[in-house]
This record gives structure tokens, sequence and C-alpha cells, in this order.
């Protein structure tokens, strides 16, 4: 694939040659996989692993200390009353407050996040987006989730968001020479408008050597959707079968219950099956998710529904 990227036409050919999308038959497939039904013991699994693969997060200006270590707490232990219940997976922060959740997660496995590039808008200098990467690699975290220039993108500059994947990848090692931060790039798919240019976006962020691909910040009006997420699902599945490389996937913004989160894995399962069913393939950027999943895996284990008075808030 190397010829793709050797020049500006050249990834405009390939990134325009790619099939389009039929929009129903994407809809339709999406809808139709969100009606299967899990039940019992297929249920409980589903709902831990879904906890498993939560980057719990926060990205508020009004953010302290004492928020993020509280929600590193919870990260690491869920469910007080219940030892049982899966650790999260990571839990995103602003670059500022890095330093703080690194060192409240301790040697718990619980990942930091970061958020980086001039999340949300990424409007800055391309050398203010790699320094905002640097320094919260050098703070300790261990994923990066940068924003593209959507901008650029469509204004169909493709070789210019390419250029500034690959560079903020770079600003991912670690100046100590231990293993990089893995990088999560953001579409912001509600802005992306066409159902083609999310398909050409992942294309084009997977060729820059994105570890994840993501949905949405969470900060705009359409975020994560079943479609748009199974055909990100497609795309890093197409991906692999060209080039061998395996690349994850993360719906953010809008997925609150457990019934939501359970139709996203059954889309993971019935697409790309148990080889992306894991924390280290599919994530999800949630904030308020993991109190429902909390609530409805009580239920399962005592029979009673608790109520939200019985998790703790964010």
């Amino acid at each position: 694939m190397s010829d793709v990227t050797a020049s500006d036409s050249a990834l405009r050919r390939f990134l325009h040659g790619l099939p389009g999308v039929d929009a129903v038959g994407l809809e339709g497939r999406a809808a139709s996989l969100g009606t299967r039904s899990i039940k019992t013991t297929a249920k409980a699994y589903a709902i831990d692993l879904a906890i498993s693969m939560i980057d719990l997060t926060t990205l508020e200006g009004a953010d302290t200390h004492g928020k993020v270590r509280a929600l590193c707490a919870k990260g690491v232990r869920p469910d007080p009353t219940d030892r049982t219940t899966p650790k999260v997976a990571a839990i995103c922060v602003y670059p500022d407050m890095v330093a703080t959740a690194k060192k409240a997660l301790g040697d718990s496995g619980v990942h930091v996040a970061s958020v980086a590039t001039a999340f949300p808008a990424g409007r800055v200098a391309r050398d203010v987006k790699l320094a905002d990467t640097a320094d919260a690699v050098a703070a300790g975290a261990d994923e990066i989730d940068m924003v593209i220039d959507r901008g650029a993108f469509l204004s169909g500059r493709y070789m210019d968001v390419f250029e500034e994947i690959r560079a903020v990848k770079e600003a991912c090692a670690r100046p100590d020479g231990e293993s990089a931060a893995h990088l999560k790039v953001i579409f912001e798919n509600g802005e992306l408008a066409t159902y083609d240019n999310i398909r050409r976006c992942s294309w084009l962020a997977m060729l820059a050597g994105a570890d994840f691909i993501k949905t949405s910040t969470g900060k705009v009006a359409v975020n994560a959707t079943p479609a748009n997420t199974l055909l990100m699902l497609e795309a890093v599945r197409d991906f692999r079968a060209a080039v061998g490389v395996q690349v994850g996937v993360k719906p953010a913004g809008g997925i609150r219950t457990s019934k939501d989160a359970v139709k996203y894995l059954v889309m993971v399962n019935e697409t790309l099956g148990d080889d992306w069913l894991s924390p280290d393939w599919f994530r999800f950027g949630a904030s308020s998710l993991l109190n429902d999943l909390l609530m409805q895996r009580q239920k399962l284990s005592t029979g009673r529904y608790s109520g939200p008075d019985y998790v703790t808030v964010d």
C-alpha cells in the first residue's frame, strides 16, 4: 500500500476509488443486528465484557484533580460491593490530568488515555498539536485520542490529514525508548456528513498508522450510531484482509444503556468475530454507560433492580 500514499494524487485516487456505501443496506443491516436477543448467561457475559471495554471519561472544563482521582477509583473498583466486577479499560482525561490519573491508577492495569491535538475542535497549528501530544505521553499517557482536521479532510486535502496523523503517531513515542502510546484517531462522523466520507476517513487513518479509529468526540449533535460504527467495523475488517494489520474501533458519544452496549457487541461479533471482542480491539467512549451496566449486572445477580442510588455518581 506504500504506492497509495506516495503522493497526494495517488491517495486521492485510492480514496475516491473505494466502493460507494449503500446507505439503505448499511442502515438496514445495523437495524437488523440491533434486534438480536441475548439472555441469561450470554447477557451476563456481554455486560462484563462491555464494562471491561469502557474508556471511562471526564472531559469538562470544570474537571478537578479530586474528580479525576474519584473516577480512577471507580474505574478500578466499579462496584465496591462485588469484587468480581471487571475493571474498565482506561480512564480518559485532558493532558493536564494525565499525571494525576497515572498516580491514582498505579499498577491496577487500567490504562490512562488522554485526548490531545486541541480536542475537540483541533483548530490550532500542528506544532501545538504535537506538543500537546508529547506532553501527555511524557506525563504517562498509555493512549492518545487525537482529532483529525475535519476542515482539511472536507476540503479534499487528504495528504495534509495523512501527514498530521503520521506526525502525531511519531509524537506518541516515549523519550526513554519504551513502547509508544497507542493512537486513537477521532473522525467526528457527525461533521463528515456522508457514509462515503466515513469510509474514506477510516482508510486514510489506518494507512497513516492509527491503532484505533474512533467515531466522535461526544461533543457534537451526532456521535456514534449503529450504522456509522458498522461502517467502520467493515473498514477495519477489509483493511486487515488487504494488508494484514488489525486496527481497533471505538464508538463514543450517546451510548448510555446496557441495551445499547450489547447491540454494539453483537455488531462486532457478527462483523468481525472473536478477534475483536476484547478491550485491546474494541472500546466504548462513555461517562454514564458504566452506571447502567452496573445496575443491570446487580439485577442479574440478585434478581432485584437496585436503581441509580446504588451506584456511585461520576
